[in-house]
């Protein structure tokens, strides 16, 4: 797939009829990049990738220069979980969904760590990384469907709420470090999380504190995915509850000074927007476009 120079701007999008339709839902969403759950994300059970589906999902990208894809793990699996047979099914799900986004060709895996309720943060970060480790023994991640292209496992910070463990970057950062030396590992931030989270992206100052923290926890060229959503709740208050571009508490100047913020320009925006009616996939999409021309 050829780069075409522009911004990479997406959508969450579904697979219905085929995980290979969602190139074509993207592309009709005027979207060059997206993301997709390989399975469903409320069910422990997944089916195999379908060889014929993953290569016409490559022959599509190519033909309308889509990318990179971002597969969004289950909401069930939760590594760090004090309970040992949820840990175990966390770890053979999680191991599911590396195996389907590499047979995918996607260049990313998005993962939230789970939550550490009933043990303590130390605890919960350790058991997260065990598990992760745990899940990935053994696979080569050069063995992709999609040869030269670069894979990736993507932490994606939380909005804060107690014992989820990702609420603070300063443990993004810890995860990360703690798994290079078994997986390929990177970051997503979430626009609402970071917001929800306590973190002021929206205030002139805040903006410019708020990235001072991200460059000195995980660093800008580690985040590959920025999860771009508006957000419902107020700055702080731990609830994760998306609104469309430019109609909640972060408002539209947050997003133009993301997707013009060069210490960006590699990263890939994608949208986990509401859709309340047809068309708004693309809606979101065209203002996130929009408000990156120029």
């Amino acid at each position: 797939m050829k780069s075409s120079g522009r911004k990479r701007i997406g959508v969450h999008v579904g697979t219905a009829g085929g995980t290979w339709t969602a190139v074509e839902r993207a592309v009709a969403a005027g979207a060059n990049t997206f993301q997709i759950f390989s399975s469903s994300p409320r069910q422990w059970r997944a089916a195999a990738v379908k060889p014929e589906d993953a290569k016409k999902m490559l022959e599509l990208r190519a033909k309308h220069d889509v990318g990179p894809v971002s597969v969004h793990a289950s909401y069930l699996i939760n590594l760090c979980s004090q309970t040992e047979s949820v840990r175990e099914n966390s770890v053979g799900a999680f191991r599911g969904e590396v195996e389907r986004a590499m047979a995918l060709g996607a260049e990313y895996l998005v993962l939230h760590p789970g939550s550490w309720k009933g043990l303590t943060r130390e605890e919960g970060l350790r058991l997260a990384a065990e598990s992760i480790v745990k899940a990935v023994d053994g696979i080569d991640f050069s063995q992709t469907a999609a040869p030269g292209k670069e894979f990736r496992i993507l932490i994606e910070n939380t909005a804060g709420a107690e014992f989820s463990l990702g609420g603070k970057l300063e443990q993004v950062a810890e995860l990360v470090e703690r798994l290079k030396p078994c997986a390929p590992v990177g970051v997503c931030l979430d626009t609402c999380h970071v917001h929800v989270a306590g973190y002021d992206l929206v205030s002139t100052d805040g903006y410019v504190e708020t990235m001072m923290v991200v460059g000195d926890t995980v660093g800008f060229e580690a985040v590959k995915v920025w999860h771009c959503n508006d957000a419902k709740a107020a700055m702080g208050s731990k609830l994760d509850r998306h609104e469309h571009i430019g109609e909640g508490t972060i408002g539209a100047e947050v997003f133009r000074k993301l997707l013009h913020d060069e210490r960006f320009a590699h990263a890939a925006f994608i949208a986990e927007t509401p859709v309340d009616a047809p068309g708004d996939e693309a809606r979101n999409v065209g203002v996130l476009r929009t408000l990156g021309a120029g």
